[in-house]
């Protein structure tokens, strides 16, 4: 069984999240063996772009080694804009390569450039910028629904 991570900036704080998050994880224990790991959040009130930079790098830091050393795609609002069956055909070519496959979401700055390089794939769910804490969600589902897809299962209609 493949395993699945995610691995993202702090925690959820709101209950509504943990309980859809809690839900998620579990729908997809029938698929692959699916992980969460949070990296601690770069506390700071930064204003300039150095400052900025600055938060990034070091949220950076802390994601790149919390990888699982597999395929890595990275969500970015820069990155290439992919539907749920472009993501499923990710997940399962990805899947012939490699036992490990990390989703990442970085802090409310967004990722560090070096995070970035670090993936195999940049994907985005389109132009409009979402809360870190929701598109974790949102990923979840995403990943969710690529294994209905791959799998043939009546949920992705």
């Amino acid at each position: 069984m493949i395993a699945v991570g995610l691995v993202c900036v702090g925690k959820l704080k709101e209950s509504y999240l943990r309980e859809a998050s809690a839900e998620y994880e579990k729908r997809l224990s029938r698929f692959c063996k699916f992980s969460i790991k949070e990296v601690a959040e770069q506390r700071s009130d930064a204003k300039s772009a150095a400052e900025i930079e600055a938060v990034k790098r070091a949220e950076g830091e802390r994601l790149t080694a919390a990888l699982g050393g597999g395929y890595v795609v990275v969500l970015d609002g820069r990155g290439r804009q992919a539907t749920s069956e472009e993501i499923a055909a990710t997940l399962a070519a990805a899947a012939q390569r490699t036992s490990h496959i990390d989703f990442v979401i970085g802090g409310s700055y967004g990722l560090s450039d070096e995070v970035r390089a670090r993936a195999d794939e940049v994907i985005s769910f389109g132009k409009i910028t979402f809360p870190h804490q929701l598109i974790r969600i949102v990923t979840e589902e995403q990943i969710y629904r690529a294994f209905t897809i791959n799998n043939n299962v009546a949920y992705h209609k």
